[in-house]
């Protein structure tokens, strides 16, 4: 081969090196989300990093003008977001993806509005007000092909996802026995969430129940995914209205025993704690295993003479966020939804919390079919 003949294929391979170079340097288009609601005080966790580059907030859909412009001043973002609707904020926007901040009772609405559209969906915990809004919403995302992924604060808690890897990829303590999950705190009221929260976080209605489903949905997740998504053979639930007159229609306290072929789970959730927890105990055959916080962990295995203090690791969780986590998921960069937030995991919850409030109100266990 000439000199002449040589010159081309150089510059070819110039050029489509340069190429390669430019993509790889080239920043990513920002993931389009819709934001469905305000009323869920969670909202604030992305119109506070609604700047960060890897999601763009293209609309909001949100009736009340009055909480609108109060949220989207404390954020600094402009009032051109917000549309009177669901559908009217889908149509002109475009978004790839929502996440609902709404009414527990109206994410089925937001599935049927968005799962036709082809429309990715990321609502607040739990997923649904009963088994049957469940089982619609689920059948939707499948005919439709869209991610329907449920958001809990406790998913991106790196103590959790290293008590996972230590009980069953070291094989640390041994099977689990017995699962003891505490979450809540002083109650809604007390803790001055916002009025337009308050309203329909009390009615059993709109919530499905009080703190068995606001608080109780978090101990049903975590031990759905630590059971490796197995079901539970039998639901308990005792609920109490230990301050019915700041709560009159729905459950303050409450308590959930499920039972497994050998193992137990105690989920308490609660608006009566003295402070806010969201911690877990896990005990195995031959050791345990106790997550703090979202860090903090204390452990004692089999040949240890006394309990070890542990942290986890920011890359113990699966993203930094729930939102950087959707973005991934809408970019097809996460090959496995994570199982805390997928659709399986969370259909076998919703089974628990519908289970929970039976049982609760016939003061008698329910066996899952």
């Amino acid at each position: 081969m000439n000199n002449m003949n040589v010159i081309p294929w150089i510059a070819l391979l110039f050029v489509q090196f340069a190429s390669i170079i430019a993509n790889a340097q080239s920043p990513r288009k920002p993931v389009r989300v819709g934001v469905v609601g305000l009323v869920h005080s969670h909202v604030h966790g992305i119109l506070g990093r609604a700047k960060m580059g890897d999601i763009e907030i293209v609309g909001i859909a949100e009736p009340n003008r009055d909480l609108a412009e109060r949220f989207l001043k404390r954020h600094n973002l402009p009032m051109s977001l917000v549309y009177p609707t669901v559908e009217e904020m889908l149509d002109k926007t475009k978004p790839e993806a929502v996440t609902d901040f709404g009414r527990i009772i109206d994410h089925l609405k937001t599935v049927q509005v968005c799962a036709p559209r082809g429309i990715h969906v990321m609502v607040e915990k739990p997923l649904a007000v009963s088994l049957n809004h469940a089982k619609q919403m689920e059948a939707l995302a499948k005919k439709h092909n869209i991610h329907l992924l449920t958001n809990y604060e406790t998913t991106w808690y790196g103590s959790n996802h290293k008590a996972y890897a230590m009980i069953h990829g070291d094989k640390a303590i041994g099977d689990i026995r017995k699962m003891v999950v505490h979450d809540g705190h002083q109650g809604p009221k007390e803790i001055n969430v916002n009025p337009e929260f308050l309203e329909w976080l009390t009615d059993p209605v709109a919530n499905g129940a009080g703190a068995l489903f606001d608080f109780g949905c978090y101990g049903a997740n975590l031990a759905t995914w630590l059971m490796k998504g197995e079901r539970p053979l039998t639901v308990t639930a005792v609920t109490q209205q230990i301050k019915p007159d700041i709560y009159p229609k729905v459950d303050d306290e409450s308590v959930i025993i499920l039972t497994y072929p050998k193992a137990q789970a105690i989920i308490q959730g609660s608006w009566n704690w003295p402070f806010a927890r969201k911690d877990m105990e896990v005990y195995g055959q031959t050791g345990y295993v106790f997550t703090v916080d979202g860090t903090r962990m204390r452990v004692r295995l089999k040949d240890d003479k006394a309990e070890q203090p542990m942290e986890a690791a920011k890359t113990d969780i699966p993203a930094a966020d729930p939102f950087a986590y959707l973005a991934s998921v809408v970019r097809n960069e996460t090959k496995k939804e994570d199982e805390l937030s997928s659709l399986k995991v969370n259909m076998i919850v919703m089974e628990i919390l519908d289970a929970a409030r039976q049982s609760a109100k016939e003061k008698k266990p329910i066996a899952l079919k």
